[in-house]
């Protein structure tokens, strides 16, 4: 993501309001996969005991496509006032379940526990803002990309976190299971991370100011700084560039493909671009440029 577009997205006045935070702390109504308390985040051995995946046929056979989502991730993946989930992540889980002729049932899941409701057949498929690593891709089976991102940084105006330096000594607030943890554990050693389950709790934490700053994909953050006065985003691009996959249970080859296809053929009509304009657009606003988050087709 090219640092002008970023700072594009910074800058983009944009209308979230607090129904956001709203949407985001909303419970979920359906089943729920939290985090393992003795696992390591979803970058450690799963806790769940590995179980043979549906086939396509039983899939269809049920009706259901079981998908695990976020539901405190606004704009990607949430329950609205109403109880219904909603998202960048759902759109396309709605469109999967279509195309394949059943309904999806959602699973709301913590951002440590994505592996294990693979592995566990708890789900058929994690949409859940999933980046792609090469530690989780020896436990799932990753799926085309949909979506590019870096890791952000947010903290209190009043005392803005500019650049990782300024984060030594200093608390940092991440979600267990998320790319930041590792990030940090292993490049920045000096920095203390305070750890949450879920993302709205790790908000909740910057607020309450029980942290000095917040670390998780940097189109996430720029969204809650925007729907929460008092935040900025000073660090709006950290490590490498990385991409968002659906994931599913390892070896469940027939799955797999299904979705690869998919993806190819949604690219065709350009779904996206306008899974982002139904969306992430309304967050954004004009200023942001889809095409520096959007993955066409499966090809970045």
């Amino acid at each position: 993501m090219a640092a002008k577009s970023v700072s594009r997205l910074v800058r983009a006045a944009v209308a979230v309001g607090a129904s956001i935070v709203m949407m985001a702390s909303v419970a979920a109504c359906g089943p729920s996969a939290s985090a393992p308390s003795d696992a390591k985040g979803d970058e450690g051995k799963s806790a769940g005991t590995s179980q043979s995946a549906r086939s396509l046929d039983a899939i269809k056979k049920s009706g259901k496509l079981k998908v695990a989502v976020f539901s405190d991730k606004a704009p990607f993946g949430y329950v609205d006032k109403d109880g219904k989930y909603q998202g960048y992540d759902v759109v396309l889980a709605d469109r999967l379940a279509k195309d394949l002729g059943v309904e999806p049932e959602y699973t709301s899941v913590d951002p440590a526990a994505r592996v294990d409701v693979l592995s566990s057949n708890k789900v058929d498929v994690t949409l859940a803002n999933f980046t792609v690593t090469d530690e989780r891709a020896h436990k799932v089976d990753f799926a085309k990309p949909y979506m590019k991102v870096f890791l952000g940084v947010v903290s209190p105006e009043s005392a803005p976190i500019q650049n990782v330096e300024d984060l030594e000594g200093k608390t940092l607030i991440i979600a267990k299971g998320t790319t930041a943890e590792p990030f940090f554990e292993k490049n920045y050693p000096k920095v203390k991370l305070q750890k949450y389950d879920q993302y709205a709790d790790a908000y909740s934490a910057l607020q309450d100011h029980r942290g000095d700053a917040l670390s998780t994909d940097n189109t996430e953050v720029l969204a809650w700084a925007k729907a929460n006065k008092g935040f900025t985003v000073g660090i709006t691009k950290l490590g490498d560039e990385a991409t968002i996959a659906p994931a599913v249970q390892k070896g469940n080859k027939a799955l797999l493909d299904y979705i690869n296809e998919e993806i190819v053929k949604l690219g065709k009509e350009n779904f996206f671009h306008k899974d982002y304009e139904k969306t992430l657009a309304p967050v954004y606003g004009e200023a942001a440029n889809p095409d520096d988050i959007v993955i066409e087709g499966g090809v970045g």
